[in-house]
């Protein structure tokens, strides 16, 4: 018997910032969601499947959080544009909207707004738990019956009411209701002339739909030239005051739900007891302690990354040189198990070993995101970002930053001052990204001694959480040098609802993890097994006629001192190295690395990682394994690096090269990915030109000062 196919519809998710709209878009989607997103804030539109009965499948998209149907932003910009395009690809058939129930009045502006442009719509009410501490009771029935549209009291990070609200989307869906039978306001009485005119060129669902192409026809790309032009007409004719029209909606709206809250919502005395978190802020928030506290975390946070991810990352690099050795054995000797173990099993080696360190990162982000407390992160550095021509928003992308750049950037679309966003998205990737962490690690762990400070703390920490810092510092330099070149002029305001603090969901921390540790696998697994494989050959042939005569005089060295065949066969393989393609391009460049202490394999390295910046460890995996002797397959790549030599003897990696190496790369733009991104989000080659010219002048000059000084 063949299966009845399941009908699928398109549910908007939307809702004001912190209200919970995430947490249900995790649980109704689970890990069936097309578009990952980062820790920090939504900044783009993800979707997901969901099966909300044996008959009903739903695509849910998760739209950025806004506080009302006017765009100040980029980001708010996503939303406005999915809700009032009348023929969207993803035209949403139901819209659910999630209210915060401690903050009822401030979301039922934006839920009214919605219920206007007449498209089937179910309220989730969250936060139920916190307004019954802040003594608010609120009448469901009484609400649903003011409002006309299906309210369902839902708890999505305790999974409660998930189930009714599938039941509720399911009824909806086949009824096709839940459009409220008469209008919030009279839309039409704002501006009658000019919304029954613009219906007559746009076909639109609402009145209230209509005055919104009145108000923002410039901005809509779904309009076309001559529509454009038809309503710039009609508002001249009327003369039509988009701001004055605004102004009214609003107040009318507020005067509605003034008496709706009236009659179906009791609230508590404003004398009440504060709640925990007030109580909470006052110490988190605090002038002093608060940034003291702020270090404290950052603290452990980064001594956590070398504490407990140790264990995990020498049983991934021992079981990788266990795995090398024993191919070597196993197998013919031939390229195919040249180019397995020395390209492949190398370079991935190189990288998985830091996936323990990638997923601690992330743990914390998601901790810190989930708990509450990163809003307030940008709380307290708000008057810091302000003297730098910034204020406290920058502070969210810049902290994405240390995850990646790429949503980083994207995350800037909810600043709304131009010239505040445009200096964000030029400093973020000076924030040292996940991408980073396995540069840092290697080097750290090759020049920096692992001794106690204090009996505490680990030096290796301390010096990882500076180049973090220093990232953090640097990007807060440019920015105030920025701000005096960069002439538009806005007035800026930072304006932040503060969620409450709330215990972190353990299980969606694992979920984030274990999700960081494939995309950090696959995405750049994917990277550095062709660049290994293309290293492998480099590496391994060269012109002709160079290594026929490297041959030549080795076999003739043999020859005639027999007695050190095995020498003579080690320092030839390292001479055919050094002749090969990657050689020869690698001393081409030589000269102008060779005054920041770096050889020609680290030249190398420094070109393949603009691909992607953790590709520079499996390019020096995959460098130190071809030409070496079968006997030393299984030696770690710190093993291998620490024992690399300059031809006079002297050690490669030494404080003063590693100190350099690290501040190249916290400072170096080796990132294609985010060079596209700031393209996309600037739509100028303009500003990831300028990116890229004084990031690599910086982290040059910052590396020869740095090398010379400690030389």
């Amino acid at each position: 018997m063949q299966a009845t196919k399941k009908a699928t519809i398109n549910i908007a998710l939307v809702g004001n910032p912190n209200s919970g709209k995430s947490s249900l878009f995790n649980a109704l989607t689970g890990l069936n969601q097309k578009v990952s997103n980062f820790p920090g804030v939504t900044v783009d539109k993800k979707t997901g499947a969901a099966t909300i009965s044996s008959s009903l499948q739903a695509n849910i998209i998760d739209l950025p959080g806004t506080y009302s149907l006017y765009p100040k932003s980029a980001d708010e910009f996503v939303t406005y544009d999915v809700l009032v395009h009348p023929a969207a690809d993803e035209q949403p058939d139901m819209i659910l909207i999630i209210a915060d129930a401690s903050n009822l009045k401030r979301n039922l502006l934006f839920c009214s707004q919605i219920m206007d442009l007449k498209i089937p719509v179910i309220i989730g009410l969250t936060m139920m738990d916190i307004a019954r501490k802040k003594g608010v009771e609120i009448d469901e029935a009484g609400l649903e019956r003011e409002l006309g549209v299906p309210i369902v009291s839902i708890n999505p990070r305790k999974n409660k009411g998930v189930t009714e609200l599938k039941k509720m989307i399911d009824l909806v869906a086949k009824e096709k209701q839940s459009v409220a039978p008469r209008d919030f306001i009279d839309s039409q009485a704002l501006a009658p002339e000019v919304i029954q005119e613009i219906r007559k060129y746009v076909q639109v669902k609402s009145d209230y739909a209509a005055m919104h192409i009145a108000v923002n026809h410039h901005e809509l790309a779904f309009l076309n030239g001559g529509q454009k032009l038809a309503i710039t007409n009609i508002l001249q004719t009327h003369q039509f005051n988009k701001t004055k029209v605004q102004a009214e909606e609003i107040m009318q709206r507020y005067a509605r739900i003034k008496h709706i809250m009236k009659n179906t919502v009791v609230e508590a005395d404003p004398l009440q007891k504060q709640l925990q978190t007030e109580k909470l802020d006052n110490i988190l928030l605090h002038r002093f302690w608060g940034y003291m506290i702020l270090l404290g975390i950052m603290f452990f946070m980064f001594q956590s990354i070398f504490w407990l991810a140790s264990f995990p990352m020498d049983w991934i690099e021992a079981g990788f040189g266990w795995l090398s050795g024993w191919l070597t054995g196993a197998l013919p000797a031939n390229q195919l198990t040249d180019i397995l173990v020395n390209g492949v099993i190398a370079g991935l080696g190189g990288i998985a070993v830091f996936v323990p360190q990638i997923m601690i990162l992330f743990a914390f982000i998601t901790v810190l995101e989930d708990t509450g407390y990163m809003a307030r992160i940008s709380f307290l550095t708000d008057r810091l970002m302000r003297q730098v021509g910034l204020n406290g928003k920058s502070v969210m992308p810049l902290i994405s930053g240390v995850a990646c750049a790429v949503p980083a950037i994207m995350a800037t679309r909810n600043i709304e001052n131009r010239k505040e966003r445009l200096i964000t998205i030029l400093i973020t990737p000076l924030m040292s990204c996940s991408a980073r962490l396995p540069i840092y690690t290697v080097m750290i762990a090759l020049v920096v001694p692992d001794r106690p400070v204090f009996g505490f703390l680990s030096l290796q920490g301390l010096v990882m959480m500076g180049l973090y810092l220093l990232g953090f510092v640097m990007a807060l330099f440019i920015a105030a040098i920025l701000k005096l070149f960069i002439k538009i002029k806005e007035k800026s305001y930072f304006i932040m609802e503060l969620p409450v603090y709330r215990a972190p969901r353990w299980a969606n921390v694992g979920t984030t993890m274990v999700q960081k540790a494939k995309i950090f696998i696959t995405d750049a697994g994917k990277v550095i097994m062709v660049i290994s494989i293309v290293l492998w050959f480099l590496a391994s042939f060269g012109p002709k006629d160079r290594m026929e005569k490297v041959t030549a005089h080795y076999e003739q060295l043999k020859t005639a001192h027999p007695e050190q065949s095995e020498a003579l066969d080690m320092e030839m393989q390292s001479e055919k190295l050094g002749n090969s393609y990657a050689g020869v391009l690698g001393h081409a460049i030589e000269p102008v690395i060779r005054p920041l202490g770096y050889d020609w394999k680290i030249g190398i390295a420094l070109i393949t990682s603009f691909a992607a910046r953790e590709v520079f460890v499996g390019t020096m995996a995959t460098l130190y394994s071809v030409g070496e002797s079968p006997e030393d397959n299984d030696a770690t790549l710190r093993e291998k690096m620490t024992n690399a030599t300059w031809k006079d003897g002297r050690p490669v990696y030494t404080l003063a090269s590693g100190i350099s190496l690290m501040l190249f790369y916290a400072f170096a733009m080796q990132c294609m990915s985010t060079l596209a991104i700031v393209k996309r989000e600037t739509k100028s080659w303009k500003m990831p030109a300028i990116q890229f010219v004084y990031m690599t002048a910086l982290a040059y000059i910052s590396a020869l000062i740095a090398f010379q000084l400690l030389n």
